[in-house]
């Protein structure tokens, strides 16, 4: 099903909610995603994984200076964020339906973002799943590419394996990125580091958590 057609007939996500269908063809190669906002000189950030819309729910409303991109691989939270979102009346900012490594690779020009947002990612923790994972050695040269320099990236897992491959990552990459401590949002509350419905509910279970902040090198 295409959620463009779905979306046509159902007002819950109208306006807030993109899909395929709202992107320029394949064929016409990268395009601005803050065209969505019909401005492109205010501060942009996008989300990976934007589950219910925890996160860009609370960004949006704190900052509404800023424009933030939500991109949701999973129909049904990409609608509940979206009809969330929708029902707060905030106009900067959108949840888009897809893969986002994908999106990022080969649709986003240079230097767009000023922030990429990847909060509590699938760990993939079997060993012929973790091609499967959103950071890899590929995606973090896309991320840089999106983001620019001084652009960062924002990581936080609960999976102490997952958190291990993202310092193996960063340290094999610190030509291109230095990594900073983690700067939580204001809008987490008392003992929270970003707030979403996933640290919640882990937080209840007792996990720990790990986080970083790699910011783009020029």
């Amino acid at each position: 099903m295409s959620f463009g057609l779905m979306r046509g007939r159902d007002p819950d996500v109208a306006g807030v909610g993109l899909d395929r269908d709202d992107l320029p063809p394949f064929e016409a190669g990268r395009f601005d995603p803050r065209s969505f906002f019909g401005d492109l000189a205010r501060p942009f950030e996008i989300e990976i994984g934007s589950g219910k819309g925890t996160f860009l729910l609370a960004e949006a409303s704190a900052n509404p200076e800023v424009n933030y991109l939500g991109i949701e691989q999973a129909g049904e939270f990409w609608r509940y964020a979206a009809d969330r979102l929708r029902r707060h009346g905030l106009g900067n900012v959108k949840v888009l339906w897809g893969d986002a490594v994908e999106l990022l690779r080969h649709r986003m020009p240079d230097g767009v973002a000023r922030a990429i947002h990847l909060y509590f990612s699938d760990p993939w923790p079997k060993s012929r799943h973790h091609k499967r994972r959103v950071l890899q050695d590929r995606s973090l040269e896309d991320f840089r590419r999106v983001l620019g320099p001084g652009g960062e990236l924002r990581l936080v897992t609960d999976h102490a394996e997952l958190w291990a491959w993202y310092e193996a990552h960063a340290a094999r990459h610190a030509d291109r990125w230095e990594r900073l401590e983690f700067a939580r949002p204001t809008h987490a509350s008392e003992g929270e580091i970003v707030g979403t419905n996933f640290e919640r509910k882990f937080r209840a279970e007792g996990r720990s958590f790990h986080a970083m902040t790699l910011r783009s090198r020029g």
